[in-house]
């Protein structure tokens, strides 16, 4: 039961998104005409300090018309490294530099029914503040929000985008233990 994409081709295109056309065969042979975006990787990356608390930003989408806390992000310039694209996301819109090596956290495909979009998340323990951030216009303020909070943030609906939402929902579970054997 696969779908087979039989031929696309640009409809639009920019630097970071194609918008593209598909000619896609259906497992009961009928064809049907598939929009899709093809667009470049994103790196995401935050940190967790000793006090179990996440490097958040606190921002606005326009497109949506909504505020909430996601995890500096950003797309991953020609040629450069997933891993260097997410500290350096860090740094220039947070302020923060990451004080330790980057880990893998979880890559998710946030819209794999419309984009071929992949989400590159990483964590690290701890950051140094460095200045201003170089891109503050990106969000309203940067904090450090509890691990603890993050499922009440979520149910709240403080906590919206996709891919800041299964990162923070795995790093809370992953830490939970840190944090309660670290108050017992």
């Amino acid at each position: 039961m696969q779908w087979q994409n039989l031929s696309e081709h640009t409809v639009y295109e920019n630097p970071w998104v194609r918008v593209r056309l598909a000619d896609v065969e259906l497992p009961d042979g009928r064809h049907l005409d598939h929009y899709l975006l093809r667009q470049r990787p994103v790196a995401l990356a935050t940190a967790v300090n000793d006090r179990n608390e996440v490097l958040l930003l606190w921002r606005h989408r326009f497109i949506t018309d909504s505020w909430g806390w996601e995890i500096a992000a950003g797309v991953v310039e020609d040629d450069e490294d997933i891993q260097v694209a997410a500290a350096r996301e860090v740094v220039e819109e947070t302020g923060w530099r990451p004080a330790g090596p980057l880990h893998h956290l979880i890559t998710v495909e946030p819209s794999n029914g419309f984009s071929d979009a992949r989400h590159h998340v990483y964590w690290c323990e701890g950051a140094e503040y460095v200045g201003e951030p170089a891109d503050a216009i990106e969000s309203e303020r940067r904090e450090w929000v509890p691990l603890a909070d993050i499922p009440t943030l979520i149910s709240r609906g403080e906590i919206r985008a996709a891919n800041t939402t299964a990162a923070l929902l795995l790093l809370h579970h992953m830490r939970s233990g840190q944090s309660a054997s670290a108050n017992g």
